[in-house]
């Protein structure tokens, strides 16, 4: 994991003092779908946009080019994958090739976020909604997003305060 932040990508750490202000985008990235939030760095609140529910990669390239041409965010974020105890596996690297994707095609700064645990409280939200069993499959990737994204506001503006 060291070798890819030091591709050029930045640890939520790095980024801290250089958040630009504006909207930002987080992806939570599956082999089948990635949920798409939306949120503003004045404001520190995060909500769910959309699922991108398709497995071609162009298709998914050319969806995100129109949430980005509509919202014009000023960082992107993306869940990093990491199994409980930390350690990588299949979907952490595919989650930092589509990282290295995106900044490469729009120019955005990326930062990777742990996102442990979304799903799980992602899941527990959409519940607590009343939203039960496959009724949740359309949307628990685009909250996933959410939680991935309001994980980086708060410890944004924990960190600020100090």
């Amino acid at each position: 994991m060291t070798e890819f932040f030091s591709q050029g990508f930045a640890t939520h750490q790095q980024s801290e003092k250089q958040l630009p202000s504006g909207v930002v985008l987080a992806f939570d990235f599956g082999k089948k779908r990635i949920g798409v939030a939306i949120g503003n760095t004045a404001l520190g609140v995060a909500n769910p946009l959309v699922t991108i529910d398709t497995e071609v990669t162009e298709r998914r390239f050319a969806k995100i080019a129109t949430l980005i041409e509509t919202w014009q965010p000023v960082l992107l974020v993306v869940g990093l994958p990491l199994h409980s105890d930390g350690t990588t596996h299949e979907i952490t690297r595919l989650s930092q090739r589509f990282a290295r994707r995106l900044e490469g095609r729009f120019k955005i700064k990326v930062v990777m976020k742990d996102e442990r645990y979304t799903s799980e409280i992602a899941s527990a939200s959409l519940n607590a909604a009343g939203i039960f069993g496959v009724k949740q499959k359309p949307l628990l990737d685009q909250f996933s997003a959410q939680q991935i994204l309001q994980s980086f506001f708060n410890e944004q503006h924990t960190t600020t305060r100090r």
